[in-house]
């Protein structure tokens, strides 16, 4: 969708397309799985300034000019992205009619409270997210869980993806592997050596035996990092690479949402 550290007109090429809000720090397209966030400096009015860490994780201050932030409208959709199954997507401004520099695909993993101060100079409680770039790190995560029970791998998986938790920055990348690795091993487990697309067996064993198939995250244009057991299949080599790069990849990705919604719907997973 869009290149790193290319600047972008907010409007024409970034709202136009897409829709969303066209002015604020945080905008939701309705009809696509992400979420826009822009950064500026205009923060530090209000006592608090986007940036990176010395951790490599980038703290984004949520939205609400007066009065304590509360998890409402972009605030609870930054919080929950991935529950959504939707992906951030974050801009720098850099000044008026300089464009927004993109910096990338985002994930939010954990949050915190802090004191600031509102539009009117009052003290207040601020919401601050701790962004980081996902990896595609499938290939460094144990594909052979302690727990054996779907049920357990279930459980666990719901409980990493629910939403991002209160922690605190230096922690932030840690909670983010864990639910990388527990939504991995539930549905690797839940597909029990079949594609759940094309419905066909693992092409191969691993070397320690399970059988060999790829997490693919329907909701986005690539893979990597954590999502929602909902939004998660375990596909064959070729499925994944057709629904990326084939002629008929789209439907194939959308009959798959559909099938592993039937299947969480049965599980209960899915209203």
């Amino acid at each position: 969708m869009f290149e790193v550290g290319r600047i972008y007109n907010r409007r024409l090429e970034i709202h136009k397309p897409y829709g969303g809000q066209w002015q604020g720090g945080i905008s939701t397209p309705r009809d696509w799985p992400f979420i826009f966030l822009f950064t500026g400096e205009s923060g530090e009015q209000y006592g608090y300034k986007d940036g990176w860490d010395d951790n490599g994780v980038f703290l984004y201050t949520g939205e609400g000019q007066e009065g304590d932030m509360d998890f409402v409208r972009g605030n609870r959709a930054i919080r929950d992205h991935t529950l959504d199954g939707k992906d951030i997507h974050l801009f720098q401004a850099l000044g008026k009619g300089k464009g927004y520099r993109y910096l990338g695909r985002f994930a939010c993993s954990t949050w915190e409270f802090r004191r600031g101060r509102d539009v009117n100079g009052d003290e207040r409680r601020v919401i601050v997210f701790h962004l980081i770039q996902p990896e595609d790190d499938d290939e460094h995560i144990d594909p052979t869980p302690r727990m054996t029970s779907l049920d357990q791998l279930r459980g666990h998986a719901l409980g990493a993806a629910s939403d991002a938790g209160y922690r605190n920055p230096r922690e932030a990348r840690s909670p983010y592997h864990e639910r990388s690795a527990a939504v991995r091993n539930y549905v690797l487990a839940r597909a029990a050596g079949t594609c759940e697309s094309c419905g066909q067996q693992a092409p191969f064993r691993r070397q320690d035996g399970t059988a060999y198939l790829e997490p693919h995250h329907t909701r986005r244009v690539s893979d990597g990092g954590p999502d929602h057991p909902r939004w998660v299949g375990a596909v064959c080599p070729n499925c994944h690479r057709e629904i990326h790069h084939g002629a008929e990849g789209e439907g194939k990705n959308r009959q798959l949402q559909r099938h592993l919604g039937e299947l969480e719907k049965v599980r209960g997973l899915v209203p």
